[in-house]
């Protein structure tokens, strides 16, 4: 399947649908929730009690936000891998191949310095998704990279 498949126009990003509307809307609830119990709690809990509440809210919301960040990007210098807490950049000659399989939930990037790195901002389980993005990452990493075939 992904021997047909061309390249698509650069820059290209590829992100799960589902896990940032998952992320995003939790955040905003686990906030608000915050925010409510912050004012109705009861009398014994004091101002710092309460800015507390909103404050382990936020945190939570925040690594919510690490996970509805995560992306992959291709442009004509290389590739971008954003995952929950670190942010990679490799130019074309360091990608040597994209592989998935079968039940992981994101596929790996192998690299040229022998790295195997996770790609989250692809989700295996979007299936349908998933290997459409896959194959357009083969066919840009057979295109642009300097790996044998």
């Amino acid at each position: 399947m992904s021997a047909s498949v061309t390249p698509p126009p650069l820059p290209v990003t590829w992100r799960p649908r589902r896990g940032r509307i998952v992320a995003y809307v939790l955040a905003a609830l686990i906030i608000l929730g915050a925010v409510v119990m912050a004012i109705l709690i009861a009398p014994p809990f004091q101002l710092p009690d309460r800015i507390g509440i909103v404050g382990f809210g936020c945190a939570v919301a925040y690594v919510l936000h690490l996970l509805g960040r995560v992306r992959v990007e291709a442009d004509e210098e290389g590739v971008t891998l954003v995952n929950a807490l670190r942010t990679h950049r490799y130019t074309w000659p360091e990608v040597i191949a994209v592989t998935f399989t079968q039940g992981d939930p994101w596929p790996r990037i192998d690299f040229s310095d022998g790295r195997t790195i996770g790609a989250m901002g692809i989700q295996g389980s979007e299936k349908p998704a998933a290997r459409r993005a896959i194959a357009e990452l083969a066919a840009l990493i057979r295109a642009r990279s300097e790996a044998p075939e």
